[in-house]
């Protein structure tokens, strides 16, 4: 099966119960954000709409990659326009020199202070690293081109 590429319903659903907080909260007594993190996975992996949490099954492995990926920068305040909400993060994720012989081609953002809780699958092409560095360029933070986007 393939990656495809999804906001996690689950993801909807725990929204609209409080689960989340990408943006500073002070429902959960509490005003700061939870961590969310992002998983690269292999072209053989099963990621989608279905994906429910963070699980090591198909992530990719190799030099200088950590198990359950890196820490997303998350300098950006969830916010609308136009009737859409809308949130990406402050910052490219990265990983340096990093080997990755195995074709990947999806990241999982997941919500590491919430049991791991799936955000959303982004897709690319496939790629391979060989002692090198990996970013994934975010994009503008707007209603048209937010990384997650609910209207």
């Amino acid at each position: 099966m393939a990656n495809s590429q999804a906001i996690c319903t689950s993801f909807k659903q725990e929204i609209l119960c409080g689960i989340h907080a990408i943006g500073t909260t002070v429902v959960r007594a509490g005003t700061t954000k939870d961590t969310i993190k992002a998983a690269l996975y292999l072209a053989s992996a099963s990621l989608g709409a279905g994906t429910t949490a963070y699980s090591g099954t198909g992530e990719v492995s190799g030099a200088n990659y950590s198990a359950g990926g890196a820490t997303v920068t998350n300098a950006n305040e969830p916010a609308t326009a136009a009737g859409i909400a809308y949130w990406t993060p402050s910052a490219s994720v990265s990983w340096s020199n990093v080997t990755l012989g195995t074709a990947f081609d999806a990241v999982l953002f997941y919500n590491s202070t919430q049991s791991d809780k799936a955000i959303a699958v982004f897709t690319f092409g496939s790629q391979t690293v060989t002692s090198g560095n990996f970013s994934l360029t975010m994009p503008t933070n707007d209603e048209t081109t937010g990384l997650i986007r609910l209207n």
